[in-house]
């Protein structure tokens, strides 16, 4: 169905396809991420176009607030939040603010700072605010965090506690592509990178829209209780330490509603929920050593889940 949420939907993949070859079901789920109020964990090698991609949805929307933060293991929270100053003229402090207060944030090798300086997204992930020496400051509508990090490098690496893993919405991969597409890469940047090309192609305002449409997307009680077996199916296994909390069947639902949105739909379907479940709650959970060693991973666990519980009628 054709919808003004739809027709916006698709002009934003478009734009970004312009500048990503090959990722369309990756940007169909980041795009219904962004309009759910979720963040995204981007987990892939390097080169594969994760800062590329957060560049090129940062444009598409018109977003001028883009801040990009290289984590280090230096990086201090001050640095992600901000820093009072002292004025010399009048001797008072003026607050300056850090990369942080930004429409979309991107955390590039998020998992290369300490877990304090990871502390310091916590609270702005999930309340839309930061608390800052005693004074409370609201983000930007929308507020996005895309964060990445390398799945093979672990030397002088942190691994993201499980609270800050609980704040994404989604973890994704873009995963190589093919021979052909990337040539069509190889062509594309001959002479110079497409991204520098892009131009706005919807603005803030259309993506806090969406985000209220996305509401008002109809999901029946029979969709709500499937989402809670699934998520409840996770606390039944034994190779699972930590399962996925009532946070993750929010999640779900709520990026279900923005991908029918999205899809031009007018209610969520069965087909929504498995398209995004493992992407929702399979990097939420934390697995028994012994069957990490063996090689299980919360993906399959969730792939199981949904292969053993009824999908309503």
């Amino acid at each position: 169905m054709a919808t003004p949420y739809r027709e916006t939907y698709l002009a934003i993949r478009r734009n970004i396809e312009s500048v990503m070859v090959g990722q369309s079901e990756v940007i169909r789920k980041i795009v219904a991420a962004l309009i759910s109020d979720g963040h995204v964990l981007l987990e892939d090698y390097p080169g594969t176009g994760k800062t590329t991609l957060a560049k090129a949805l940062a444009r598409s929307i018109g977003a001028s607030a883009f801040s990009r933060i290289q984590f280090t293991p230096d990086l201090l929270p001050s640095d992600v939040l901000g820093v009072s100053i002292l004025n010399q003229k009048d001797q008072s402090f003026e607050f300056h603010p850090g990369p942080i207060f930004a429409s979309i944030l991107l955390a590039d090798e998020i998992n290369r700072a300490s877990p304090r300086t990871q502390s310091a997204l916590l609270e702005a992930m999930a309340e839309r605010q930061a608390t800052i020496e005693g004074r409370r400051y609201p983000m930007k509508d929308p507020f996005f965090v895309i964060a990445t990090q390398n799945p093979v490098e672990f030397r002088g690496t942190y691994p993201l506690p499980e609270a800050q893993m609980d704040r994404f919405a989604m973890q994704l991969a873009l995963g190589y592509v093919s021979a052909g597409e990337e040539v069509q890469i190889l062509s594309a940047q001959e002479k110079r990178h497409p991204l520098d090309a892009l131009s706005p192609c919807a603005e803030p305002a259309d993506i806090r829209a969406m985000k209220e449409a996305a509401k008002s997307v109809a999901i029946s009680d029979e969709l709500k209780h499937y989402i809670v077996q699934l998520v409840g199916c996770t606390r039944t296994q034994s190779a699972v330490q930590l399962p996925a909390s009532p946070r993750a069947s929010l999640a779900l639902m709520k990026a279900a509603q923005a991908l029918a949105l999205c899809d031009g739909s007018e209610f969520v379907t069965p087909d929504h929920i498995h398209t995004l479940a493992v992407d929702v709650i399979a990097h939420r959970l934390v697995l028994d050593p012994q069957a990490k060693f063996s090689g299980l991973t919360g993906r399959a666990v969730v792939e199981e889940c949904l292969r053993t519980v009824d999908v309503p009628a």
